[in-house]
């Protein structure tokens, strides 16, 4: 769903989420409901997560990046900086898991060298 943001106008995003979940087969409303609090909690921060993202890229912003590697990135950040029920190190390993399957060839190693970046950043300003 954070995929499909990056082609919709936000007004259209209410439809277009339901779209997506009703075309999976066997989803239960719960499961659904989910989803969209996850979709929502995450479009939440995407001004924070995108600029964050643009500090982090040298030479590159959020507009330049592959679509399916943005929206990899925004969960990732999502899940490193506000929930904490997944940690970091998972968060990182399944963006880059994903983006083997979803992404280009260099979208993997792109990928964790954000995330990684991020990562370090937070721990040195926590020390």
């Amino acid at each position: 769903m954070v995929f499909i943001f990056s082609f919709n106008l936000e007004r259209e995003m209410d439809e277009q989420i339901d779209l997506y979940l009703d075309g999976i087969e066997g989803i239960r409303e719960e499961e659904k409901e989910y989803l969209k609090n996850r979709y929502y909690a995450v479009h939440e921060h995407i001004a924070e997560i995108d600029e964050l993202l643009d500090r982090t890229a040298k030479g590159w912003s959020t507009d330049r990046f592959a679509s399916a590697d943005l929206a990899i990135l925004r969960v990732a950040c999502y899940e490193m900086l506000f929930d904490e029920n997944i940690p970091e190190g998972v968060a990182i390993n399944e963006a880059v898991e994903i983006a083997k399957i979803y992404g280009g060839d260099d979208s993997p190693s792109f990928i964790n060298g954000i995330l990684g970046n991020i990562s370090a950043a937070a721990k040195s300003s926590e020390a």
